[in-house]
């Protein structure tokens, strides 16, 4: 018997950081954000053997470990094994060896929230497997309190619920770990025309997000003002985007994720770099309206609004940079399980 789970990764389209503490805490966050038609994927296969194997197939990572409550935490898949410890901790498990096996379908620090969306996963997984009493808000703070408190990774708190619920939301984020899902009803002509629009790029590049979430917490703690001021106005983005994208004013949305881009750039120093600027000047060069990075910033995914018919020019445009065009779609779906 085989418990499948996958959570889907998400483009963050606006508010981006504004979910991180302390600035959360103290302001209020606000996000916009969307899941697409890429996954984290989790499988845990019943042994008859007392072992646990743990494998990132992607990654080409595999463990092997006596039957224990705990597993050791050593720099080599920490985020499978974290999971695997809370569950432990907190919950009744059954004295069963097993196979966890996960893959994902982008590379980790790309800026599409891997890490956690593959925690969500994980968990999913092993819910699927223990039939646990949790909801989507338990399971989206279960997977934030592992990362963030278990683990100590720095991070925000967006991704961990977009993984968990799916579709576009606007969520908000207070003291307190409070966080506030609003699902987005939008008419679905304007979903198509955001998809068919934005240009989903890689950059062929991965980053270490925590250096930029360090330094961005270390100016709000330090009241930098330039830092803080942007963190405001992106959250003023959020609000921006929603009314763009219910009210159908789609051609809007490039001006918006420019003036994003703008913000982004004066919350930390290594968000943006000479080639990431290469990359949205040829873009906007080529036709489109705006862009921002994905994730934290310093690398990764890239998207562009390519109004009319400009994605062609744009996606020509970026040849040059050796990067990758990313087909993908918008889910309405989150996290989803099931036993095969």
């Amino acid at each position: 018997m085989i418990f499948r789970s996958k959570a889907p990764l998400r483009i963050g389209l606006a508010g981006g950081g504004t979910d991180v503490s302390p600035y959360a805490d103290l302001f209020g966050g606000a996000i916009l954000n969307a899941t697409i038609s890429l996954f984290a994927h989790a499988a845990i296969e019943i042994l008859d053997e007392k072992i646990i194997i743990v494998e990132a197939a992607d990654r080409g990572e595999i463990g092997q470990y006596n039957l224990s409550k705990q597993l050791p935490i050593n720099g080599t898949l920490d985020l499978l094994k974290a999971v695997y410890n809370r569950i432990q901790k907190d919950y009744h498990f059954p004295d069963q060896g097993f196979k966890l096996t996960t893959y994902v379908d982008a590379p980790a620090g790309s800026g599409l929230g891997t890490s956690s969306t593959l925690v969500v996963a994980v968990l999913g997984a092993f819910k699927e497997m223990l039939k646990l009493p949790l909801g989507d808000y338990d399971i989206a703070h279960y997977a934030f309190d592992i990362e963030r408190n278990d683990l100590q990774l720095s991070g925000g708190r967006q991704d961990q619920y977009a993984a968990t619920f799916g579709g576009v939301n606007f969520m908000e984020f207070y003291k307190d770990d409070k966080v506030i899902v609003n699902p987005l009803r939008i008419h679905s002509q304007y979903l198509h025309e955001l998809e068919n629009n934005l240009l989903l790029y890689f950059t062929a590049t991965s980053r270490e997000s925590a250096h930029i979430i360090n330094e961005q917490v270390k100016n709000v703690k330090g009241n930098n003002e330039k830092s803080i001021d942007a963190m405001h106005n992106l959250k003023e983005q959020a609000q921006m985007m929603k009314e763009a994208l219910l009210r159908g004013k789609i051609n809007d949305i490039g001006g918006i994720l420019d003036y994003g881009f703008a913000q982004k750039r004066n919350m930390a120093s290594n968000i943006s770099n000479s080639t990431i600027e290469a990359i949205y000047d040829a873009a906007k060069n080529a036709g489109a309206s705006g862009g921002k990075i994905s994730g934290a910033g310093g690398g990764g995914f890239m998207i562009f609004y390519c109004p009319e018919n400009s994605r062609y020019n744009v996606c020509n445009a970026l040849k040059q940079f050796g990067g990758e065009i990313k087909k993908y779609s918008f889910t309405k779906y989150g996290l989803t399980t099931w036993t095969a």
